[in-house]
């Protein structure tokens, strides 16, 4: 039997059927040593489907051979193919981390539970990305919503829980608008196979009850992703999130969200709705610039590292929309270039913080002083996470924001003020990055008075690896340059 025809579908079933065995191993450890096999054999999967979608092709696999529309069906291309790897990736490498931060947050009785919640979370945003099912992919967003409720809510901090409630009534809001926008679509077509209701669209006369679909689907997606000015459930989230679990939301979380709805829109909405793009770049562009803007300069004036990192969040959002709403190659190239190159920053970022919270608990910036002397390594690898995000030349964050700047002069005038936009918030990134530089270099005791204590060497080894992939993508980006063309390629073959 060759099992490589089935991939797919094992990319979703193994962190599937891992989560009650994981909540069945009491024994401390054992919880985490499964969630992480589980999460390390997610990622070889991924790796093998992605050089199958590297050599040109297309997985598509039709569970129980029950041909779509009527089974259910999964789908892999080079879109989807670059977001198992970034879902994956991001979840093996916040394990790693997880180990002490976890044991050091959470009570050794309530981890199984922890753990078999992250794999729900896993097995959800995967089962989103390969999905070929409208219907499919709310089942799969409503298990990893929530499940991610109780990772965020598992933390120490009583705070997480009214960040939880927000969440979830965002979340709960952003899922009953798709579902509404799928239940119209499914009305006027009859299907739920997102191929399928493609074609059924284009055959639809009366396009009004589309038309409201699409915007019920817009907003409930636009929630989900966090994008500006819907985004006031994130930066409490991230903040009193386990360290663990911000790595983990911060690379991947909404940009499955955001996934989601540039597959729905570009292969449902824009062929078949006339003049539809046009809205898509008016609606999106100005949100995308006052993510840009108005979040780097809230990101400034914030005190805490995790809820600075949030807002910074928000705007790297903007800059993957901006990216999107000129609907064309060069800025949806540069678009879902940022998917993964931001993914690869803030995880890094993360990944520094949560070393930082082993030695200094307090993550205020105030009481930072002198963390660059205590953990020089971790906070050498927080500087070069910082670069990348900043966009600085050598790092990964550089090329899609290159990429970004060149999509948007090719817009004539407009594209003057957009690339404007881009350098002032770039500008902004730099001010409340240096803040925090100088909270750990330029303040606190002298060097005589500081002991060098890192981070435990697991952290620091997963830490130091983030930093060089930074390093490493920023140098030769042919890969992800790779697959953003691809999947520019893809969402644009039906578009106006």
């Amino acid at each position: 039997m060759d099992l490589s025809q089935h991939l797919v579908a094992f990319q979703v079933i193994v962190p599937l059927l891992s989560a009650p065995l994981a909540l069945l191993l009491r024994p401390r450890g054992l919880a985490w040593a499964a969630t992480t096999a589980a999460a390390a054999l997610s990622f070889a999967i991924s790796l093998a489907i992605l050089q199958q979608v590297l050599s040109g092709q297309e997985i598509y696999y039709e569970m129980g051979s029950w041909a779509a529309p009527y089974g259910i069906a999964l789908a892999v291309d080079a879109f989807s193919g670059l977001m198992t790897i970034i879902v994956s990736g991001a979840a093996l490498a916040a394990l790693l981390v997880a180990r002490q931060s976890v044991d050091k947050q959470i009570e050794a009785e309530r981890q199984p539970l922890f753990y078999s919640a992250w794999l729900l979370v896993m097995a959800g945003l995967l089962g989103i990305v390969v999905s070929a099912d409208a219907f499919n992919i709310f089942v799969f967003m409503e298990i990893s919503s929530l499940a991610s409720y109780i990772l965020i809510a598992g933390g120490p901090d009583r705070w997480a829980l009214p960040a939880v409630f927000k969440y979830l009534i965002m979340g709960t809001i952003g899922a009953t608008f798709y579902l509404i926008g799928v239940g119209l679509i499914y009305m006027m077509t009859g299907t739920l196979n997102l191929a399928d209701m493609a074609d059924r669209v284009s055959q639809v006369t009366e396009l009004k009850p589309i038309l409201v679909a699409a915007g019920f689907i817009t907003v409930g997606m636009a929630l989900k992703a966090a994008v500006f000015p819907l985004h006031v459930w994130l930066p409490n989230a991230y903040t009193y999130a386990p360290h663990a679990v911000t790595v983990f939301l911060a690379a991947c979380g909404t940009k499955v969200a955001l996934y989601v709805l540039l597959r729905f829109d570009f292969v449902v909405f824009q062929p078949n709705l006339a003049g539809h793009e046009i809205q898509f770049g008016y609606f999106l562009m100005p949100l995308a610039l006052l993510a840009i803007l108005i979040a780097s300069g809230v990101a400034v004036f914030e005190n805490n590292l995790k809820r600075l990192l949030a807002y910074s969040s928000v705007a790297q959002i903007g800059y993957i929309l901006l990216g999107a709403s000129f609907v064309n190659m060069a800025g949806m190239s540069a678009g879902i270039m940022h998917f993964f190159n931001h993914a690869l920053a803030k995880g890094t970022l993360f990944i520094a913080v949560a070393a930082l919270a082993m030695r200094m608990p307090g993550l205020n910036l105030s009481e930072l002083a002198g963390a660059g002397r205590r953990m020089p390594v971790t906070m050498g690898v927080f500087v070069v996470g910082a670069l990348s995000l900043i966009g600085v030349p050598g790092t990964a964050g550089f090329t899609s924001k290159w990429l970004l700047i060149s999509a948007s002069l090719a817009q004539g005038t407009v594209g003057v003020a957009l690339v404007v936009a881009i350098l002032v918030s770039s500008l902004l990134a730099v001010i409340y990055i240096w803040r925090v530089i100088e909270a750990a270099y330029f303040s606190g005791p002298a060097d005589s008075e500081q002991a060098v204590q890192e981070a435990p060497l697991q952290i620091l080894i997963v830490a130091v690896t983030a930093a060089a992939a930074n390093i490493y993508f920023g140098l030769n980006a042919s890969l992800p340059l790779t697959l953003a063309e691809q999947s520019a390629s893809a969402l644009l073959v039906t578009a106006p």
